[in-house]
């Protein structure tokens, strides 16, 4: 189940606020007003979607808000259900044999935990079953990175087009030094493209890239947990066995809980 991930819109409005707070204090709302520049604007858009034209196709680059707003949702990844789950089917299936899983594994919520339950219903060896889920596990890294590649490419493209922004304004204010009144304008642009570059590369995409990157990370971890899961089942091992084996992968606090549970189990037998 997906939820809404309030640390990203949180830590992005925070970096807002110091800003703000630290022009206002600085020169107060006149000089915040400084500090919008159209052109500024539109030079470092602009050369972000240019780069990202020319580094990707279509077909990917229509996807960037997509990926943008999987950086404010969180996938909850229950470990201690997983963990019951597996228990329960190793029991089911040590008592009534593989084949009577099929009904149950029908009505799994996740894919991934079903196809592989389902290999091994099917008689899918054991080393077969290990490929084929680690295939799914590759496939999944290689679709997240691609797709997480297009804002790790905004993020060096942003601050790359600010120094661009910056030498234009350089060169228009020493051409024009004879007009006093054209060096602030021209210096508006030579300042301000390297500030939102920075801004954008530093608050919005690199940090996001780096969120997905972990969001990847902690589902590839939770796919191999459901791989050791799905071979304990298919091997027949002791559910006792298969739960000690599947907790060694939890946190020390879930396994306090899981602890606690399999001792309220105890007791009441």
């Amino acid at each position: 189940m997906k939820k809404f991930d309030a640390l990203t819109p949180i830590g992005i409005l925070a970096g807002l606020v110091l800003l703000v707070f630290a022009i206002v204090t600085s020169g107060g709302t006149d000089g915040f007003a400084s500090f919008i520049h159209l052109p500024s604007i539109l030079i470092v858009f602009g050369g972000i979607t240019a780069g990202l034209l020319i580094n990707f196709p279509f077909s990917e680059i229509k996807y960037l808000f997509t990926v943008m707003r999987q950086a404010f949702r969180e996938e909850e990844m229950d470990l201690d259900a997983l963990i019951k789950r597996f228990v329960e089917l190793s029991e089911k299936a040590r008592r009534e044999g593989l084949l009577a899983l099929e009904k149950d594994v029908q009505e799994e919520e996740d894919p991934f935990l079903k196809k592989g339950m389902m290999l091994a219903i099917d008689g899918i060896e054991q080393d077969m079953l290990v490929d084929i889920m680690n295939a799914e596990i590759t496939a999944l890294e290689e679709r997240h990175r691609k797709k997480r590649s297009l804002l790790e490419k905004a993020g060096d493209y942003a601050p790359a087009w600010g120094m661009i922004g910056t030498l234009i304004g350089l060169v228009l204010m020493l051409k024009n030094l004879d007009d006093p009144t054209s060096l602030g304008p021209n210096m508006a642009v030579a300042l301000l493209t390297t500030l939102y570059g920075s801004l954008l590369a530093n608050l919005v995409f690199l940090p996001m890239a780096a969120k997905l990157a972990l969001k990847t990370e902690k589902e590839v971890f939770f796919r191999e947990i459901v791989i050791e899961g799905v071979v304990g089942v298919q091997s027949g091992q002791n559910p006792k066995i298969l739960r000690e084996k599947l907790q060694a992968f939890s946190d020390g606090s879930e396994r306090k809980r899981a602890e606690a549970m399999t001792a309220n189990e105890a007791a009441e037998l």
